[in-house]
């Protein structure tokens, strides 16, 4: 453990004589007991472990508080006495009468605070995003910043779409001195199907009984961990947002946030478990700015069978017509697979060949992101489960990845057009494996136009092949390609 022990070099008239009232200079000291003692030091909490007692102190100044200014006192149960001083240095001739009112002050933390949540969501050059809900204020105190820089400052909590924020804004002059989130992410506990239940319990048979919940069903369900949560009580994390949903959003604060499939907020902790499953192996693959952020979702809002990511408000929405869309993990996948094309490219899929990519590379993220949990069932199939509510044939998919279309089969329709670009996907996974795979064709979007075609898309795929593995692996996606008359 770290203590950061600081010197009062400069000391004001309230702690120019440590010894009056408490003495913390020796292990003999007076046993802490008054709330606040003529040193400036506030009890705020006593802590009892099993090696003893820990005083926690709050450093003030003529009654304020002093920002990060601490003092503890650890007595073991043996009688001995471990000091931590993190007091800092206060003028004692500093003016703490306020000239900015707290209204002001907060007006301006909150605005600093919005501009670096909207700047934190912008992936590159030319991003365009749709702004963000301004900062909101929880309390505005007045406070001292101590050290050779001491003043007055306004203590300004802030809510945003980063977490809780402090801001500290000078009370004499108005400008913003510091602001960073002190929030911490946090874990709760959901249940879903992962990624579906046709999957999971491998029958084909299970149909959707217009949302009902079943003993098939439930059995399909598995608690999990949801990580990053912002400790808000929703399903607000890193990388997801239940920005809006059918029955309203879902709130516990406790984090606890486990359903029935019958029950609408069950699909709000699909979309956030499976979006932060996947994004935790973004991250893993070595990326840390591919749809970096939390994105916005509306949960069973649109009441046809059909779910899109719109760019113009980078948000993704699933339906809940049929099989309620985001009971299939697949077809969030899919969804965010867009919502990652268009980050990393923005106005990506400007041509129709550049749409067919789209398609294809949503399809493929679903069934590399089902690998791992399947256990080979039905691979690669896409969208199991959402299927039973429009198709007659076992298996059900909407559609594979492992298709025969080439370039010959081109018809002018994004969706069919996306087979021929998900087979050589799916090709190039099969022969280099998931995680080579996935890293150079992510490592590839970087580079796509936004009216790019199969042919230099695929250049762009070859090219980062080479770069990243290598010769053998740069002519294996090579051959990929080829076997789809793409190259």
């Amino acid at each position: 453990m770290s203590r950061r022990r600081k010197a009062l070099v400069a000391v004001t008239a309230g702690l120019a004589t440590v010894s009056l009232g408490l003495s913390f200079t020796s292990a003999a000291g007076a046993a802490p007991g008054a709330k606040t003692d003529p040193n400036g030091l506030k009890l705020v909490k006593t802590k009892t472990s099993l090696f003893g007692t820990h005083y926690w102190y709050q450093q003030t100044f003529k009654g304020l508080p002093v920002i990060d200014g601490y003092y503890a006192k650890h007595v073991t149960k043996s009688g001995t006495t471990e000091i931590a001083d993190g007091r800092d240095a206060v003028p004692a001739d500093l003016d703490v009468s306020a000239k900015v009112q707290a209204a002001s002050a907060t007006q301006s933390a909150n605005s600093a605070v919005t501009a670096r949540a909207n700047r934190a969501r912008i992936a590159g050059p030319g991003k365009s995003l749709t702004q963000q809900p301004a900062a909101t204020s929880g309390a505005a105190q007045l406070a001292v910043i101590g050290g050779p820089n001491a003043r007055l400052v306004w203590n300004v909590t802030s809510r945003s779409t980063e977490g809780v924020s402090r801001s500290l804004v000078d009370a004499k002059t108005g400008s913003v001195v510091a602001s960073k989130v002190i929030s911490d992410n946090v874990d709760g506990h959901g249940s879903v199907f992962d990624p579906n239940p046709v999957v999971s319990e491998q029958n084909e048979k299970l149909t959707d009984m217009n949302d009902k919940n079943q003993d098939a069903l439930f059995l399909a369900q598995k608690n999990v961990i949801l990580r990053n949560l912002d400790g808000s009580g929703k399903l607000n994390g890193s990388y997801v947002n239940i920005k809006e949903a059918k029955g309203g959003i879902a709130q516990n604060k406790n984090n606890n946030f486990i359903y029935q499939r019958a029950n609408d907020k069950f699909e709000q902790v699909m979309a956030y478990y499976h979006v932060n499953q996947t994004q935790e192996y973004i991250h893993s693959l070595g990326f840390t700015d591919v749809n970096n952020e939390s994105q916005d979702f509306s949960i069973d809002t649109f009441a046809g069978d059909n779910s899109f990511y719109d760019p113009s408000t980078d948000m993704i929405t699933m339906g809940e017509g049929g099989v309620d869309d985001a009971e299939d993990a697949e077809v969030i996948w899919h969804e965010y697979g867009h919502a990652i094309q268009d980050d990393v490219v923005p106005g990506f899929g400007e041509s129709e060949q550049a749409g067919a990519i789209g398609e294809g590379w949503g399809d493929y993220w679903a069934v590399t992101n089902s690998v791992p949990v399947s256990k080979g069932f039905n691979l690669p199939c896409v969208m199991d489960w959402d299927a039973t509510s429009y198709t007659t044939d076992e298996p059900h998919c909407l559609r594979r990845t492992d298709g025969t279309k080439t370039t010959d089969d081109i018809d002018g329709e994004v969706h069919d057009d996306g087979e021929i670009w998900s087979r050589a996907l799916w090709d190039i996974h099969q022969n280099l494996g998931r995680t080579k795979a996935n890293k150079l064709i992510l490592e590839a979007t970087f580079f796509y136009d936004p009216d790019t075609s199969f042919a230099a898309a695929a250049q762009d795929t070859v090219q980062a092949a080479r770069l990243l593995y290598g010769k053998a692996a740069a002519q294996t996606v090579t051959d990929a390609f080829k076997a789809r008359k793409i190259l």
